[in-house]
């Protein structure tokens, strides 16, 4: 074949190829830092994550993310991977504030109150997003499992569907089972001062932040709630009796409420992944296609 013809054959494959080669490098998500101003007045940090291809003011329904205990929202932005794109959802990662610190809120009333807000929040700081109100959840690990729930309990009208994993749901045994672990004391100090007190010097204070005592509200705010947990959990040692009774006080209170426990053996928060079981939640809301349930996994409705 003539040099001349080779070359334009080359040219014309390259032509073909580095489009597709281009789009496949592309992100699939754009990650978005917004501030916005929380309950105390302070100024925080949000990350929205946005499919790339999102086309501005076509409705998407929302996510809102609270954190783990002491890990931040940026660390929270990596649980999701890909799976906003996939999904064709948006995921907003705050970085919360407690009545006195930020990465230990542990479901401080202000702060659930500014949960409440994200859909506002996000339109305010991104006005070519548009927020679909009827499909708004809340998906949170641990503390932001803990923040969910109570999200759930006191703004039902706000959420479509809400799902809680691996979360504490009693403050007080929280505290006390603090002893057994790694910087026990350390973590009872940052609850004294975040809350105010010790379970016996405050027990309204930690009542209002614990989900079990808020058993009622969720068992009759008709949102369908996901409850995750592990039998093996090494940060929220005793499951059976803090996510675990949470569902079974849920169903004394009214069988007919539309929860759901997934109990497993896994590592604390490890199925909130997009590479684990959160692909399969994200389903049961209609936020991915439908998928089979992840062996090992045991589920009750």
């Amino acid at each position: 074949m003539p040099k001349v013809a080779t070359l334009v054959l080359v040219s014309l494959a390259i032509c073909v190829v580095l489009p597709e080669t281009a789009k496949a490098m592309r992100p699939a998500v754009r990650v978005i830092p917004i501030s916005y101003r929380a309950h105390d007045g302070l100024m925080r940090r949000a990350y929205v994550i946005v499919p790339a291809d999102y086309v501005p003011g076509t409705p998407i329904p929302l996510v809102i993310s609270p954190h783990g205990r002491g890990v931040g929202a940026r660390v929270n932005v990596r649980r999701w991977g890909r799976l906003p794109a996939l999904g064709d959802f948006a995921v907003v990662n705050p970085e919360g504030q407690g009545r006195a610190l930020t990465l230990f809120s542990w479901g401080d009333p202000g702060e659930i109150r500014d949960l409440a807000r994200m859909p506002d929040i996000v339109e305010e700081a991104l006005p070519w997003l548009h927020v679909d109100r009827h499909r708004v959840y809340a998906f949170g690990g641990s503390m932001g499992g803990q923040e969910t729930l109570l999200l759930a309990a006191h703004f039902p009208h706000l959420l479509a569907g809400a799902a809680s994993f691996d979360a504490p749901t009693n403050m007080a045994a929280r505290y006390r089972a603090f002893v057994g672990q790694p910087l026990g004391e350390s973590l009872q100090h940052l609850a004294r001062i975040e809350i105010g007190g010790t379970p016996a010097t405050d027990p309204h204070g930690y009542a209002e932040r614990s989900p079990l005592d808020a058993a009622r509200r969720i068992a009759f705010c008709g949102v369908p709630l996901q409850i995750w947990w592990s039998a093996r959990d090494r940060v929220v040692t005793d499951q059976r009796d803090e996510s675990g009774l949470l569902y079974r006080m849920i169903k004394r209170l009214n069988r007919t409420a539309p929860v759901s426990e997934y109990v497993g053996t896994w590592a604390h928060t490890t199925e909130m992944k997009s590479h684990a079981y959160l692909p399969y939640a994200l389903s049961l809301f209609g936020l991915m296609p439908p998928r089979a349930a992840p062996p090992p996994l045991t589920s009750a409705v």
